[in-house]
């Protein structure tokens, strides 16, 4: 499991936006985003720096919590 601290998310869009950057990468990942805390937890087998790599393709700062 991998949690991220990631700023800028703000409603239902940039959850999704967020959770289809990942899957895009990994399909099997699952991905749970709260908003509130600003902190995302992805199960996945791709590296920490892949996944990284595709919340801030999405315009999003985001580093391991």
């Amino acid at each position: 499991m991998h949690v991220f601290n990631v700023k800028g998310m703000s409603c239902g869009h940039c959850v999704r936006a967020v959770t289809q950057a990942i899957q895009a990468r990994d399909a099997a990942a699952q991905v749970q985003v709260d908003l509130a805390d600003g902190e995302v937890r992805v199960d996945s087998r791709l590296p920490e720096e892949a996944l990284l790599e595709a919340i801030r393709e999405e315009g999003y700062e985001a580093a391991p919590a």
